[in-house]
């Protein structure tokens, strides 16, 4: 019973991270709160003796899944702003 302790707290963590991470609404944001996410599931997987997979979720999660989306969300913005450009002349 002991041993369940820290499985229920990293399973809190996991939750209250990924109701955040669907619940914020400025990419930005969401970037920020998905790695949040990603390092709560690498501390989960760390806790369930997964260090392989911890730190695959470390590198991935927590690294390059919010940098990919902030490099989308500045694309995005970035076409945004040159469509709006080339309207106004």
């Amino acid at each position: 019973m002991g041993g369940d302790l820290p499985v229920v707290v990293a399973l809190l963590l996991v939750t209250v991270a990924g109701t955040a991470a669907v619940l914020a609404r400025d990419p930005v944001r969401q970037a920020a709160v998905l790695a949040g996410l990603g390092l709560a599931l690498a501390l989960l997987f760390a806790v369930l003796q997964a260090p392989d997979v911890a730190l695959s979720q470390l590198a991935v999660g927590t690294a390059l899944t919010p940098l990919m989306v902030l490099l989308s969300v500045r694309k995005v913005r970035r076409k945004a702003r040159s469509e709006r450009r080339e309207e106004h002349e």
